[in-house]
Order: C-alpha cells, then structure tokens, then sequence
C-alpha cells in the first residue's frame, strides 16, 4: 500500500493555485490532457481494449481503457396498485464475471450509433416484454471510470403493457414484479448488489425520479 502524506490545511488556510486542494475550475486551467498515441490491444464482440500513452501536467503514461457504445438502463414501474410503493420489474441472470446469479433491473448495451431511449426501449422489450407508454431520464453516470469508457443513461419507464420477451440467446433471464419496499430491503440486506440496480432504485427512491 502506497501511504499518502496529509493534505489537512490549517483552519482559514488556502490551497496553493492550481494544486489538489484547488476548485475544479483552478484545475482546467492547468489545459487538457493529450492523448499522444492509441493503439488497439484486442477487439471482441461487445468491446474494444485500448492501450492509450496519455500527458497530464507534463507527465507521460499508460492507460488501458475499455471502450464501449455505452448502456440503457431501464427502471420499469407498474403503479397500478400503488403509487407509493410500485411494482418494479427485476430480472434474475447468471453473471458469469461475478460468479453467481445476480437480481437487477432491466438494461443492456447501445448499439453503435443507436440513441439511448431507442436502446432503452429496445431492451426492455426484448428482454421482458413489456413495452411502456411514458418515458423519461433519470441519471446518468459511469460505472467504473478507472479503465471503462461505458456510460450507463437510466431512463424510468411507467404505463406498463406486456407483450413477448425476445432475448438473445445466451440471455437465461427470470422475470418478476416485485415491489419498491421489498427491493430496497433486499438492498439493505446485501442480497442486491448489482450496482446499477442500487444507484437507479435508490435514487428513485429517494425522489429523484419522482414525476
């Protein structure tokens, strides 16, 4: 473990122009960090693995960074029977990189070129059927920022109506309606620790995405 010397100033004092202590804007001024080479390190179906030779404040490095079309991610809500505490629908699938069956909401990656409501859309319906009438932006963010490129929207989607799933081949998925208490108990308990699935439902939760 790398140690790190305190950066605690005393009470009333000022960072120094420019340092870490510095507002975000002290911190554009030092200019933009140039990527000065870029090469393709492997390429498969779902992402590219990039090797990046980067300058930041006048030092050269590597970066590995995974380049992806970015995700759609869907909090799909059925407030027929209550507005207060709705239906959600989870999907429970296989997670062959965390080892173990996983519970989250509905979500899946863009294709190139594809807007993310219309992959939102796309993937809701595909993997669950449902289609919805009303559609709106709730967060977006980035799941791992350290070496992957992906951004995941998360969109609500309310007035439910069921159809036919369409998923891929290799998509075992398990469909259920469960209510909005329940998936936050299950969070609180650590049986939900898919991450998009806890950030969209939390911060739904807590109103941000209240209409």
């Amino acid at each position: 473990m790398v140690s790190k010397k305190s950066t605690k100033k005393p009470a009333g004092s000022k960072a120094a122009p420019g340092g870490r202590q510095g507002s975000a804007k002290a911190d554009r001024k030092e200019g933009p960090v140039e990527v000065l080479s870029s090469s393709l390190s492997y390429e498969g179906p779902l992402f590219r693995v990039y090797t990046d030779q980067i300058r930041e404040r006048g030092v050269e490095f590597p970066r590995d960074v995974i380049r992806h079309h970015g995700s759609a991610v869907i909090l799909a809500l059925d407030s027929a029977r209550s507005r207060k505490d709705p239906l959600l629908v989870i999907e429970r699938q296989y997670r062959h990189a965390a080892g173990q069956y996983l519970l989250e909401v509905p979500a899946g990656k863009l294709e190139e070129g594809e807007k993310p409501l219309e992959g939102a859309k796309r993937e809701l319906l595909e993997e669950t059927g449902f289609r919805a009438r009303r559609w709106r932006k709730l967060l977006r963010f980035f799941p791992s920022p350290g070496f992957l490129g992906e951004a995941m929207q998360v969109f609500v989607a309310e007035g439910l109506v069921a159809g036919g799933d369409r998923p891929d081949y290799d998509e075992q998925l398990e469909v259920m309606m469960l209510p909005l208490s329940k998936v936050l108990r299950l969070i609180e308990r650590g049986k939900i620790i898919d991450g998009k699935t806890i950030l969209s439902v939390l911060f739904y939760a807590r109103g941000g995405g209240r209409a």
